[in-house]
């Protein structure tokens, strides 16, 4: 896998893929094998064509990544992209807090210039700048959880790496 170093620094949700002269099924294979290892850090959900690598949950905190693999099958092998990104709930969460906000300072922009273009007071458009920086300060948050989760993520590249050694083209 030739993957530029410290890729995910640049990210929120960081991706790759590599091609490979495997199998799918040979793929699967060897994702299945290094998990079942005894010292594997790793668990996996595996469901046809994708994969999800992820910590144990007794080793997980509240920003611990995973790894959504999806494979496709090409004419010469396999083509495998790779997607990092929190857990699902965490995702959900900061998804609906940005949205939250955005439809919060699109009323309080609409409202605040339309009292302000009929000559009333348009006091509320005070809070826009309050919610900017809450938009800002929970850009920052997720930033801080993606620096708590990066040595994590360096495990689970890792672990894909040694899973598939030699596979890739």
């Amino acid at each position: 896998m030739a993957i530029q170093k410290h890729f995910w620094e640049m990210e929120i949700r960081p991706r790759f893929s590599f091609g490979s002269d495997m199998s799918l099924r040979d793929f699967i294979d060897c994702i299945t094998l290094a998990i079942h290892k005894d010292d594997a850090p790793l668990k996996a959900r595996i469901v046809h064509d994708h994969i999800v690598l992820f910590f144990p949950v007794e080793q997980q905190h509240y920003w611990s990544p995973q790894l959504s693999l999806s494979i496709e099958e090409e004419d010469e092998g396999i083509l495998v992209r790779g997607l990092y990104g929190p857990r699902p709930a965490v995702w959900t969460m900061f998804v609906f807090f940005y949205a939250f906000i955005g439809f919060a300072l699109l009323f309080l922009l609409i409202f605040g210039l339309s009292y302000m273009s009929m000559g009333k007071s348009a006091n509320i458009l005070w809070f826009v700048p309050i919610l900017l920086i809450i938009l800002l300060s929970i850009y920052r948050v997720a930033r801080q959880g993606q620096k708590l989760g990066k040595d994590e993520m360096e495990t689970i590249h890792n672990f894909l790496k040694s899973a598939v050694r030699g596979a890739s083209k």
